[in-house]
């Protein structure tokens, strides 16, 4: 082979390398788009994913409730997504400031408020969303909404350690 037909095969090799890079790069941002946009309720058998495949296969939306599901969701979920990343965020810096010899306790203070506001404001949105969806549903239809937001706003104990009852108990002598 000559020379310069090992350069344009050297040419069309890199070319098609590139092709792929970009395209795998594309397809990796779609799909992180398509799991940053997506907001779900962690339960202890999953996840229940708020949007309108949910409500429409589970709650049975008919169409004029899913427009109106719509309609609440386009405030809702920027919002949600939003106050999740910062919480999120915070979270990570917080730990890095943990992993210092000595940590800036003025700054973990300052970090620990940000989020509680954060998660408050989060609460107080998730349930303006609730009740505004609770609003569309008809009465065969909330109980199935209660149980997918029951995770949200019950615990079942999860907060509590196992021998909390006994703990308890012990201290009251």
């Amino acid at each position: 082979m000559s020379k310069n037909q090992i350069l344009t095969w050297a040419v069309v090799l890199l070319v098609i390398m590139n092709v792929v890079t970009i395209g795998t790069i594309l397809y990796h941002n779609y799909s992180e788009n398509q799991k940053k946009d997506n907001i779900g309720i962690s339960t202890g058998s999953g996840v229940n994913m708020l949007n309108g495949k949910f409500f429409r296969q589970t709650l049975g939306f008919n169409e004029q409730q899913m427009d109106a599901f719509r309609e609440i969701n386009r405030s809702f979920r920027p919002l949600v997504i939003d106050l999740t990343f910062g919480i999120d965020s915070l979270k990570n810096v917080m730990f890095t400031e943990l992993q210092k010899p000595a940590p800036d306790t003025l700054k973990l203070n300052s970090m620990s408020e940000q989020i509680g506001q954060r998660h408050g404001r989060l609460k107080y949105e998730t349930y303006k969303f609730y009740l505004s969806i609770k609003k569309v549903c008809i009465s065969e239809q909330t109980a199935e909404l209660e149980r997918a937001f029951q995770p949200l706003f019950k615990s079942d104990g999860i907060a509590s350690p196992p021998n909390h009852q006994r703990i308890r108990g012990l201290n009251r002598k």
